[in-house]
């Protein structure tokens, strides 16, 4: 090295020259360093957070002329989402208001494993996603219409409460495997006192009488009004025996008591004027009980018993006079 050389660059020569114009170059280092750290303050500001959110599907294979299709057994139906933002962005958001959809336009029906694609909200970024594909069964949407089955609490045992139904019929929509195991449809029990409605969710009931889950009712409910009064509507009846059968008469009959109560629809008991009654008939001098025959939707309120005398008949025809 020549002597030149360690003169150029002696220590002290270094020295002079890095505080040669210092003040500017402290300026300048000032304000480089202010810009970065305005530039990176919201990168270091950010924060990441994770949510559960639900997985919705889109079809539009219904739309290229196919016929209606549902999704069902969606494994999972949520997953976990992690986005980053400011802190108080990522406070406002709920799992619900993000979105998940798995697109399965086209996807032949059966069994099927899809890329669910989540969509950032605004002023978030997506991390990461956890599980990024779900399984399902792709299923032909099927619809039934039922007759509703009434379903009330058990009415005190001294009254006879009368109910209508509005609507008296709900269709169930649903992917057609599971619409096929569908028994019934009834509402959720309720107890209407006289004269009033209630309104009563639909279930719809498999054969072992278990809820079926995945299906659509409409209505989702019905009314149920309970019609009667509250009064317990009665009628008292002559109760009238069968003949006996041939080759046996009733020589005395008593009947205890002659006319039973009767409760039933106000309608069914105007159409009531006696009560059938049946008794086994043999020979001899006894008390049975009597059968009673009454429609469908009558109860007698008490049991009626007879005293029976019965004899041999005497053959058709004899007089009784010396030939």
């Amino acid at each position: 090295m020549t002597g030149h050389e360690e003169r150029r660059w002696s220590p002290l020569r270094l020295w002079r020259r890095t505080l040669h114009n210092l003040l500017p170059k402290l300026l300048a280092l000032g304000v480089a360093l202010t810009l970065w750290f305005v530039a990176t303050t919201d990168r270091r500001a950010n924060v990441e957070q994770g949510y559960d959110v639900p997985v919705t599907v889109s079809d539009t294979t219904a739309e290229r002329g196919a016929g209606e299709r549902a999704v069902r057994d969606l494994n999972p139906p949520t997953i976990r989402v992690y986005l980053s933002g400011r802190p108080e962005r990522l406070r406002e958001l709920r799992g619900d208001s993000i979105e998940a959809v798995v697109d399965v336009t086209g996807v032949p029906e059966g069994s099927f494993t899809r890329p669910v694609t989540v969509q950032a909200p605004t002023g978030t970024t997506l991390q990461r996603q956890v599980p990024e594909r779900v399984q399902g069964f792709v299923d032909t949407l099927v619809t039934r219409t039922l007759s509703v089955t009434l379903s009330v609490a058990a009415p005190p045992e001294n009254s006879l409460p009368r109910y209508e139904v509005t609507p008296t019929e709900a269709t169930v929509s649903g992917p057609g495997r599971v619409v096929a195991t569908v028994q019934r449809v009834v509402n959720a029990p309720v107890s209407p006192g006289p004269g009033e409605t209630q309104e009563a969710a639909l279930l719809a009931l498999d054969a072992r009488g278990e809820p079926v889950t995945g299906l659509t009712l409409n209505p989702a409910s019905v009314a149920v009004r309970r019609v009667d009064t509250g009064e317990l509507p009665v009628k008292t009846l002559p109760v009238v025996l069968a003949e006996p059968p041939p080759g046996l008469r009733v020589t005395a009959l008593s009947v205890q008591p002659a006319g039973v109560r009767v409760v039933g629809a106000p309608e069914l008991l105007a159409r009531l004027r006696e009560v059938p009654g049946e008794v086994p008939y043999r020979v001899g001098t006894y008390v049975a009980p009597v059968t009673l025959r009454l429609p469908t939707g009558a109860q007698a309120l008490e049991e009626v018993r007879v005293r029976l005398s019965v004899q041999e008949a005497a053959p058709t025809g004899e007089s009784g006079a010396t030939p």
